[in-house]
């Protein structure tokens, strides 16, 4: 990354550490937002599709509260402080493909909170943004921190895009039983997301503790 700038204020806050804070957030909230909303929610099974948690898909779509309301607040806050934290870091990384994924990532997480399960096609669009440029994000990561993070970087990143890409291969091309079926659309669904979520705190803590290095 190249040298950070302070923010013009009383703090003298980087703009690198700001972007830190904000993801650490950002993956703090998704997580425990999903969790709440779970727990909230009548006789709900993580085999479900996450998404379920604000509505689940027409004809017949079902809201339960206060889990949809916590679920789409859960997603407006993570997709603005993604989208927060890839502005600032689009200012001082020297690698702008990483900023840039990260924003259509943070743009993905923000449409899925704004359009819940039951408002058709955006919400599976959003969805899909979401999770393609979030592995994608996570992979870019891995080019602009050091080892031995850059491992874990490509490690969260290759496991969350292959278990997407895997479910259209199965789906759509093999169309036959995906390998991990036993888990329950919302169990493959989580191998995708979760190590998304888990990257943000992980990221955000990096750039907090070497907000003054250049890697």
């Amino acid at each position: 990354m190249g040298d950070t700038t302070t923010l013009q204020s009383r703090f003298g806050l980087t703009e690198r550490s700001v972007a830190g804070v904000s993801l650490t957030l950002a993956g703090f909230i998704g997580f425990m937002g999903i969790i709440t909303a779970e727990l909230l929610y009548p006789s709900y099974s993580t085999r479900r599709d996450i998404s379920d948690l604000g509505s689940t898909r027409p004809p017949n779509p079902v809201i339960h509260e206060p889990s949809a309301t916590i679920f789409n607040s859960t997603m407006l806050l993570t997709g603005a402080m993604a989208l927060l934290s890839a502005y600032l870091l689009y200012r001082v990384v020297d690698r702008r493909g990483f900023p840039l994924a990260l924003g259509l990532f943070g743009v993905g997480a923000f449409g899925v909170g704004v359009f819940p399960g039951n408002v058709t096609p955006w919400h599976g669009l959003f969805a899909l943004l979401t999770f393609l440029t979030g592995g994608i994000t996570v992979l870019l990561s891995a080019r602009v921190v050091p080892r031995p993070f850059s491992v874990l970087c490509g490690l969260f990143g290759g496991i969350s895009l292959l278990t997407l890409v895997s479910v259209f291969l199965f789906g759509l091309v093999v169309q036959t039983s995906h390998p991990l079926e036993f888990l329950g659309a919302g169990g493959i669904e989580r191998w995708v997301v979760y190590p998304l979520i888990l990257w943000l705190p992980a990221f955000g803590g990096y750039l907090m503790a070497d907000s003054d290095g250049t890697p």
